[in-house]
């Protein structure tokens, strides 16, 4: 049982990305199942889980700890696996690693999650906690139409019992009308609305001075707010993150803001209306564990096959027999909806590549460049992705899914490229990152050598690695120069790895553009040829890097 101490509410932040989960629960079923879970098999959990290919992360320091965290948060508290008295997989999780389609499953267990709970029991210093929170925020979008997410970080954070609904929306609402009137900055704007809104949230902790915080030894006032505004943005951003897992809302990632699927508002005001708004089994933890496992629960408009003949009546204009199955139906319509989604990338690809997306994609980098969307790092995932596809010459993939309308919803797998490009010769992986200074450094220096020794060894091919980020770091141009001279045999050789601002490639995408002749991988090649003559000739990382940099600005 977890005690909650949060005055704010309580979502489960880790994996950051619910996707993230499957391969880690099925692993833990596949090695674990029937065992108890406890520190020696925490630790032989996170002995194999580093040697997986999806795996990305370190977990070194503490790997029981690691285990814990990865297993007891997200999958235990929604209802995949039960880990006492012994590691044993759920009905609902058991669905979860063996269909091909999860936003359904997460959608159940996610309107499902509630505090309190047998599992998370809320102590003396946390809010009057009695909510579903996926359900209630999932309520709040459909009500106010468009939810931004300094909306929902603000005020959406602050619902921790259901019934205080209105007065959260009554809060939007006045907010919404201050912003029309405010004439300053927007960002101390709500800079001093939020910081308002904590110190109501706060004010007995405020008045006794219990000011401190885990993670500094700073008492200050303006401390104490900035960390307690720091955490509502992560439960915020999880909440965006689950959600959109489900297939319900569409995250617009300019607007920072979610609003409801138009195809699927009969499937949310199905769900509002029918699912109990109150916790149950709050003090029995059989019948909580029961009810969290089921599968089947709650029940969703999609189990209706009446809903699912509409559906493929006016979505696919396709018409259904009395001899289908509801299953058959629903297969069918996850099939068609499939193709769809398929076909949909399949025609972004053709505009990409006949450049109809070229001002778009230029926009898009100056919009992530000014921090202006609202999931960077997958947006700057998917936009390299259009760039490298409309340089053509050939197959372009992205570790990314889709939504159903083609849209980027999340990264995929970690432990790989971010893009690879296949030009039959040779091999591209392209890595990209928000990540700036030594951070940037610490977290991808490593991993991008390692993901091209990788795709070399796939491959059999010869292979490259691009590496895009807002600015570079000095370590790690001098961690790629170094790579270019030594043979390691780990990464399978030397490793040509050029980094590049997204400024850079955003002039080597204009040059493209502009030429009067369609560029050829043979192009792309051979500015990696630069690359490692320079690299021979140059007498230090900062030579070289200032040489490939100036020869991306003319690479045609």
């Amino acid at each position: 049982m977890a005690r909650i101490d949060s005055q704010v509410l309580f979502l489960t932040t880790s994996p950051r990305t619910p996707e993230k989960m499957i391969p880690e629960i099925k692993l833990l079923i596949e090695n674990f199942q029937g065992s108890l879970w406890n520190s020696e098999s925490q630790t032989k959990f996170m002995d194999i889980l580093r040697e997986e290919q999806f795996f990305n992360g370190k977990g070194e320091k503490d790997p029981a700890f690691s285990a814990r965290d990865r297993i007891n948060r997200a999958p235990k508290a929604l209802g995949f696996v039960k880990l006492y008295p012994k590691i044993e997989v759920t009905a609902a999780g058991d669905a979860l690693i063996t269909s091909k389609h999860s936003e359904e499953i997460f959608l159940r267990q996610f309107m499902k999650f509630q505090i309190p709970s047998p599992y998370h029991t809320p102590s003396d210093k946390a809010a009057d906690f009695w909510i579903k929170p996926y359900l209630e925020m999932l309520r709040l979008v459909r009500v106010m139409g468009t939810l931004k997410f300094d909306e929902l970080q603000i005020f959406g954070m602050q619902l921790t019992n259901w019934n205080d609904f209105d007065t959260i929306v009554e809060k939007i609402k006045k907010f919404r009308l201050d912003k029309l009137n405010n004439k300053g900055s927007y960002r101390n704007f709500k800079t001093a609305v939020l910081y308002n809104e904590l110190k109501q949230i706060y004010s007995i902790r405020i008045a006794k001075g219990e000011l401190k915080t885990r993670e500094s030894n700073d008492e200050s006032l303006a401390k104490f707010l900035k960390t307690q505004g720091s955490n509502m943005r992560d439960y915020a951003d999880s909440c965006f993150r689950y959600l959109r897992a489900t297939g319900l809302v569409n995250v617009s990632h300019v607007g920072k803001s979610l609003s409801i699927v138009p195809e699927r508002l009969q499937d949310v005001d199905f769900l509002l209306n029918n699912i109990d708004r109150n916790p149950c089994f709050v003090d029995d933890e059989m019948s909580y564990a029961a009810y969290l496992g089921d599968c089947n629960q709650p029940i969703l408009l999609s189990d209706n096959r009446d809903n699912i003949v509409k559906r493929l009546q006016n979505e696919f204009t396709y018409n259904s027999e009395d001899k289908q199955t509801t299953k058959e139906l629903k297969d069918l319509l996850i099939d068609l909806t499939d193709k769809r989604k398929e076909e949909t990338i399949q025609k972004q690809i053709k505009d990409i590549k006949d450049y109809k997306l070229y001002d778009d994609i230029q926009h898009t980098f100056e919009q992530i460049k000014g921090g202006d969307v609202y999931d960077a790092p997958l947006m700057l995932e998917w936009n390299t992705w259009r760039a490298m596809t409309m340089l053509d010459g050939g197959k372009i993939k992205a570790n990314l899914n889709f939504d159903d309308f083609g849209k980027p919803l999340s990264t995929a797998a970690g432990n790989m490229s971010d893009i690879v490009c296949d030009y039959e010769d040779y091999m591209l992986s392209v890595e990209v990152t928000m990540a700036t200074g030594q951070r940037q450094y610490d977290m991808e220096g490593e991993p991008v050598s390692r993901h091209l020794g990788k795709l070399k060894k796939s491959s059999n091919k010869p292979s490259y690695a691009l590496f895009i980020a807002p600015t570079i770091n000095e370590a790690t141009i001098a961690h790629f120069y170094a790579l270019h001279h030594m043979n390691v045999s780990y990464y399978g050789g030397k490793s040509i790895i050029i980094p590049l601002t997204i400024a850079s490639f955003q002039k080597m995408l204009e040059d493209s553009y502009r030429a009067d002749y369609i560029p050829t991988p043979d192009h792309v090649r051979k500015f990696f040829d630069l690359s490692m003559t320079y690299a021979k000739e140059s007498e230090s990382e900062k030579e070289w890097y200032t040489k490939i940099s100036e020869a991306a600005t003319c690479w045609l």
